[in-house]
């Protein structure tokens, strides 16, 4: 990798630098071309890493532009690669620093429109924690012929699904197709081929995460699901922790009625691929989901 361009990698949604969910961020990529920015992504070779190609100015000082690339292509939107950029910008990370926001607020244009990230400090001295608000979401029901092909890409049946959370495709940045299994022990246990999963994911343009969750029950507030993310790129064939799969599950559990607005959801995540992770959701009535989390340099 070019010394000339400084990488920054922090993971996301864990204060632990061997939790959360690893990101390259790249805070002055003005003078990358598309064909650099894949290349230092490839080389990285995390999920994503995320490249400030317009810094703010000082008229708009917390406006600024944003790319997201994985290993082997562009990506729309990656919410673990934002919280990670935005936490990098506030604690002033790195030799080429950009001023954050007095009030810790942020503005990044992405490809699918304007995400706003607030920032702070965590509560007894705890690292910085970094709001995002997705886009407005969208949820719709899968043809039946597309889900009959994701169950059994998962080894699932329709009996393996939690009745009171049926299948649906969830954007909120990302399109995410979102399964909720009953069993605990189904869900711990399902395997997939990551090729046949990668083939169907292209061509049904998913280009977030197959998002497969188990509510984990709640005596109280806030409900708490823990999730598994598919996503086959590079060496990598699930995620730790996705901000926008996060952002689409609250949009789900909204669309169905299954949480009463505005409440808090936890969600966990990286368990099975041994990189623990919170991610913490917050469904308003109307509008774009909030999904938090801290990030960490990793050392």
């Amino acid at each position: 990798m070019s010394d000339d361009v400084e990488v920054l990698r922090l993971t996301a949604f864990s204060s632990d630098p061997e939790g959360g969910n690893p990101a390259g961020v790249v805070l002055d990529a003005r003078s990358l071309s598309d064909e650099r920015m894949q290349e230092i992504a490839a080389e990285v070779g995390y999920a994503e890493t995320a490249f400030v190609t317009a810094p703010p100015s000082p008229e708009q000082p917390g406006r600024m532009g944003i790319r997201y690339f994985s290993p082997t292509a562009e990506v729309p939107f990656c919410g673990h690669a934002t919280v990670a950029t935005a936490v990098a910008i506030a604690d002033g990370l790195g030799g080429q620093r950009i001023p954050a926001p007095v009030d810790g607020a942020f503005l990044f244009e992405t490809a699918v429109g304007e995400v706003r990230i607030t920032t702070r400090r965590g509560v007894a001295g705890a690292g910085t924690v970094a709001s995002v608000t997705s886009v407005e979401p969208i949820v719709t029901e899968p043809q039946p012929d597309v889900l009959d092909r994701l169950l059994a890409l998962l080894g699932l049946t329709e009996g393996d699904l939690d009745p009171t959370h049926p299948p649906r495709l969830s954007f909120a940045g990302n399109t995410h197709p979102v399964v909720v299994v009953a069993d605990r022990g189904r869900f711990d246990a399902f395997t997939f081929d990551p090729h046949t999963a990668r083939a169907l994911m292209d061509e049904q343009g998913w280009a977030g995460t197959i998002t497969v969750a188990h509510a984990r029950g709640r005596a109280d507030s806030p409900a708490e699901y823990e999730a598994r993310n598919i996503f086959p790129v590079g060496t990598m064939n699930e995620d730790p922790a996705t901000g926008s799969a996060a952002a689409a599950l609250g949009a789900y559990l909204r669309a169905l009625g299954l949480v009463q607005p505005p409440e808090r959801v936890l969600i966990r995540q990286g368990r099975h691929v041994g990189r623990p992770g919170l991610l913490t959701v917050d469904v308003p009535a109307a509008g774009g989901i909030i999904v938090s989390g801290t990030a960490t340099r990793i050392s």
